[in-house]
């Protein structure tokens, strides 16, 4: 178990709480849209960065990924055109999450509505390196769809 500390963005409404799990096997824990000025209205298409109203301490080592609710995908169209979205350990800013309604509706985000899961990962830098050549493999430069498992 990893801790991420936290602390809320001036203007925030803490009464959302931090992020949470919303079952016992859940891999994600639920970002909250923290949006007290009021709810933003994504017509078909549109994009947004939604506030979560937190600023996080990731310990060095992990990063934080954000990712798309399935429901809200599957229901509405509302994903996220980065995920996963990434959060570095060294980051301190406010926590946004930029949605996108693939939806034919306009859809409306409102002030509490849990708009992303978040799943702490390690994290593995590695070093690069010029070398005169790289090592065969059978598939090579084959690119997409190259391996011919459909």
């Amino acid at each position: 178990m990893v801790e991420i500390k936290c602390t809320w963005a001036q203007g925030a409404d803490q009464t959302l709480g931090l992020p949470a799990y919303e079952t016992t096997g859940a891999a994600g824990a639920d970002l909250r849209a923290n949006l007290p000025q009021g709810a933003v209205v994504l017509p078909p298409m549109g994009r947004a960065l939604i506030s979560t109203g937190l600023h996080m301490e990731i310990p060095q080592g992990f990063e934080v990924q954000i990712r798309p609710r399935s429901g809200l995908a599957l229901k509405q169209g509302l994903t996220l055109p980065n995920a996963p979205g990434t959060i570095d350990s060294d980051y301190r800013g406010v926590v946004g999450v930029i949605v996108l309604n693939l939806g034919a509706d306009p859809f409306e985000i409102t002030h509490g509505m849990r708009i992303a899961q978040m799943v702490a990962a390690p994290v593995v830098q590695a070093t690069f390196a010029t070398v005169a050549a790289l090592g065969s493999t059978q598939r090579a430069g084959g690119g997409f769809g190259s391996t011919g498992v459909e």
